[in-house]
């Protein structure tokens, strides 16, 4: 499976579909966002699963569609809340535009993808809407949670797991099983594309989280130690808050609390903290658990070893950031 050449075909499928027409000021935004770039890994998890199940994968298209515009209407909404002025290098859309603009073509971006299901017959689109509405709602759950997480001084880890399995994982869950539901997949299957999906997801977020703070930003693709700087909860700093005692503890909070310091030295000193407190290890290790435990669950479905190997592949491919 060629996957430029699958992000290729969604492409001119996402420009067939998506076009520009009056009030230009709804529009317009929704068309900016989509063509802003992205790996569109979300949509092409619909086609992937479809493909193993060996389907035309062409029937999963328009599920890949509803999938990247939720999935960017999510983006457009979090720039608001986090009054972001950039996104992929560009303006985002609040500020090229204006907020209640930005407001208003994200609310027609949930409405647009919903109505990419409407293509599929009456049992497929009840499923996929059933899957999908879950799925957004969990989402905002996520977000709820990580703005909650801003202003706790007592998140837990398990707290911070449930977070990101809403916030990201489970729409990642979602694609895959999406596009098991379109294949006409056992319930089983389906099952096992989405724990798939979600087991990935959490071990993708993790490395994020790991990478953030101690990758290259040259093959990373944003600033390291970001998180750091804007005091964020991230599983590094739990697990350090966790298991640092006395005067370490004291230190790292102070670091952990303040803006009111040298970048470099913060991120520095906050990076030692997190490897003496065997944090690094700790994320480490969950990133690998959560990883081989989705390749496990790909034995519960009928396919062949090829594209067995082809779901791992993408896997390890999606892992391989390096540090």
């Amino acid at each position: 499976m060629d996957l430029s050449a699958y992000r290729e075909e969604f492409l001119a499928f996402l420009k067939q579909k998506i076009k520009t027409k009056q009030p230009l000021n709804l529009y317009q935004p929704v068309d900016y966002i989509l063509n802003l770039g992205g790996k569109r890994i979300r949509p092409l998890l619909v086609l992937m699963s479809l493909h193993a199940l060996e389907k035309d994968y062409k029937q999963g298209l328009h599920a890949a569609l509803a999938v990247e515009v939720f999935h960017n209407f999510t983006l457009l909404h979090d720039d608001i809340m986090d009054e972001a002025p950039i996104r992929r290098g560009k303006e985002t859309v609040h500020k090229k535009w204006d907020v209640n603009t930005a407001i208003l073509s994200g609310d027609a971006m949930m409405i647009l993808a919903n109505q990419c299901l409407e293509v599929y017959d009456a049992k497929v689109y009840k499923s996929l809407m059933q899957l999908f509405q879950k799925t957004a709602i969990e989402v905002c759950e996520g977000q709820q949670y990580d703005m909650d997480f801003e202003t706790r001084t007592d998140v837990t880890l398990e707290e911070y797991i449930e977070m990101i399995r809403l916030k990201t994982s489970v729409l990642i869950a979602a694609a895959l099983q999406m596009g098991a539901i379109i294949a006409q997949a056992t319930e089983e299957e389906q099952d096992a594309f989405y724990q798939f999906g979600l087991n990935l997801g959490l071990a993708f977020q993790l490395q994020d989280d790991y990478l953030d703070a101690f990758g290259d930003s040259k093959t990373f693709g944003k600033k390291v130690g970001g998180d750091i700087i804007e005091n964020k909860k991230t599983f590094l700093v739990l697990k350090a808050q966790q298991s640092l005692t006395g005067a370490e503890a004291l230190k790292f909070k102070t670091y952990y609390s303040t803006s009111d310091c040298d970048e470099v030295e913060k991120i520095r000193e906050v990076k030692r903290f997190f490897k003496k407190s065997g944090a690094v290890t700790a994320i480490q290790q969950e990133i690998n658990n959560y990883t081989q435990k989705s390749f496990q669950v790909l034995e519960k479905i009928n396919m062949t070893q090829e594209a067995k190997n082809q779901l791992i592949d993408f896997g390890n491919h999606l892992m391989g950031r390096t540090v």
